[in-house]
């Protein structure tokens, strides 16, 4: 895989997506000017898909990389060293409760963790003017809406927004 960025990092966009809270939710990730890929969950949150996105990111495509999302709990998690206090407290946070989305977290933070060199994060701010963060965020929706799943190249991805009533067909 060809680096995007000046740093030697292939930089992926991440993006989850839910209706209602919980609800029926989409995740996607893509790299620009190559491919990406989209899931979704029947009921859910958003925060699960969030973290479903970046994981998912982490396990499909070889480092290094620049993980961009608009989610700051994933951003925080890694930039912050969150996990670092949950690992340290056997995956309680700092109250004391059990960390939520251990099932999604544990493997993200194994992967992290087990070569943090390979690894970046960046927070965007969402629905903004980044091309790429509106791209994830329509892909999100519309596996969302759609509880289909897309993988391919970014030559067949929605040049729309989602929409309710018109989900996008470009589903595998």
């Amino acid at each position: 895989m060809m680096p995007n960025d000046d740093t030697g990092r292939t930089t992926v966009y991440t993006d989850g997506a839910c209706h209602g809270n919980p609800g029926p939710g989409g995740w996607a990730w893509a790299i620009p000017g190559q491919r990406g890929r989209s899931g979704y969950a029947p009921r859910t949150t958003n925060q699960r898909m969030e973290i479903q996105a970046a994981l998912d990111a982490i396990q499909a495509v070889p480092g290094p990389l620049l993980v961009v999302s608009d989610s700051t709990y994933v951003v925080n998690c890694i930039t912050h060293r969150w996990y670092a206090g949950w690992l340290r407290k056997g995956w309680r946070n700092v109250a004391g409760r059990p960390v939520a989305n251990q099932d999604l977290w544990r493997p993200f933070v194994t992967l992290i963790t087990a070569d943090p060199q390979q690894y970046r994060f960046r927070w965007v701010k969402g629905h903004s003017a980044d091309p790429f963060n509106q791209l994830v965020d329509t892909l999100a929706t519309e596996a969302c809406l759609a509880q289909k799943a897309w993988e391919g190249d970014l030559t067949s991805v929605p040049s729309r927004p989602a929409s309710p009533g018109r989900p996008w067909s470009g589903y595998r």
